[in-house]
């Protein structure tokens, strides 16, 4: 039985790295509002725990075709737990692990040099330095750079435009600035000084003519293997997810294809596997995500170390940030899909509260996703 927690907060919390942790406003409302997500991926007699059982019941109610039957647990029913359950949150960090220490689960967190770890291997300078390399190394078709800096004089001097600036830990889409003149850089200098000072470093990289996102999703099991678990492909709005188109494998590897070979997909896929198998082996067991893009070919940035020769027209991108935590793309691949299903979309919007929606469309959504 395990009791499963959604802290989607996870990478700010990261980013500040204190046990006593407060998420901001947006943060604490997507939880209480889609707390009852991981219904979705959880196992009949599992348990989930939320602020509010009833409204948990009310949203989890819209998607009930696809939920699991599980019990939904406040906070103040936690402590008459059985001993045997185990604990799976979103993800792993600071603010967290204190929570379900004050909940009666000190036994059930990682330990202090564990969690060191895990945000060692989520920050996005690691995987610039440590996964990036090794996946390049398949093909000249994979392409991809990324920087860490240290020091605000030295990126003010050295800044290429166009460019972009990303904290080395930040929720998804807030953490990213797009640097394309001068004007961008003034506008955005205080606030890269300020995450230099707060998290050490930034991380510079090439502006790509980038055609599309997706990402490939992963689960480190307890034996140190990595396994694969599906395509990714994921919408974004200035940056942050919006949505996830829910259909097969094979229609998502097709849609793919018409960009890069399948081989050079398989490529990078078991490059991560036996990367991250070995990095992952003793610190981290659970789902994580590379997310990775597809970009024009003979526009790269100024900054990219490719072979203007190319005759490809796209180049793979093949780790855009690496996410040592559950996604919204897991969550896409938790929805059943099948070849007589129509292809869905899985979308969270936003009114006066955040909803997930899953919506049926008769339409060929992924290639309304071609360019």
């Amino acid at each position: 039985m395990t009791l499963h927690l959604f802290n989607p907060e996870h990478d700010i919390a990261l980013a500040t790295n204190v046990a006593r942790f407060t998420a901001p406003h947006a943060g604490r409302q997507l939880r209480a509002d889609l707390g009852f997500l991981p219904a979705l991926w959880a196992a009949d007699g599992d348990m989930v725990l939320v602020d509010d059982v009833e409204a948990a019941l009310e949203a989890v109610r819209h998607v009930s075709r696809f939920a699991a039957d599980v019990v939904f647990v406040p906070p103040k029913d936690v402590k008459s737990l059985p001993p045997s359950v185990s604990v799976a949150p979103w993800g792993w960090d600071q603010g967290v692990v204190e929570q379900l220490r004050l909940m009666g689960f000190p036994e059930l967190v990682p330990p202090a040099e564990q969690l060191d770890a895990i945000r060692r291997l989520s920050s996005r300078q690691w995987a610039a330095e440590h996964l990036l390399p090794v996946l390049r190394q398949a093909s000249p078709q994979l392409m991809g750079e990324a920087h860490y800096v240290d020091n605000f004089d030295t990126l003010q001097a050295e800044l290429p435009l166009p460019c972009v600036l990303k904290a080395p830990w930040s929720s998804s889409g807030r953490g990213v600035r797009y640097v394309l003149n001068y004007d961008h850089w003034q506008h955005n200098s205080a606030w890269a000084r300020n995450i230099i000072q707060r998290q050490g470093g930034i991380m510079l990289e090439p502006y790509y003519n980038k055609v599309k996102d997706f990402g490939m999703e992963f689960e480190a099991r307890p034996d140190g293997r990595v396994e694969y678990c599906g395509l990714s492909v994921f919408q974004t709005a200035n940056g942050a997810y919006t949505g996830s188109v829910i259909a097969t494998e094979r229609a998502k590897r097709e849609m793919l294809g018409r960009y890069v070979g399948m081989q050079l997909l398989d490529a990078v896929r078991d490059s991560i596997c036996s990367t991250m198998s070995e990095a992952l082996q003793g610190i981290y067991t659970g789902p994580f995500g590379v997310d990775m893009m597809i970009v024009a070919g003979k526009e790269l940035s100024q900054l990219s170390t490719l072979n203007s020769q190319l005759s490809s027209s796209f180049l793979l991108h093949p780790c855009v940030e690496l996410n040592l935590r559950r996604t919204m793309g897991h969550v896409a691949l938790s929805i059943p899909c099948d070849e007589t299903m129509p292809q869905r979309l899985m979308r969270i919007d936003y009114t006066n509260r955040y909803h997930l929606r899953i919506i049926d469309t008769n339409e060929n959504v992924l290639n309304g996703l071609m360019l």
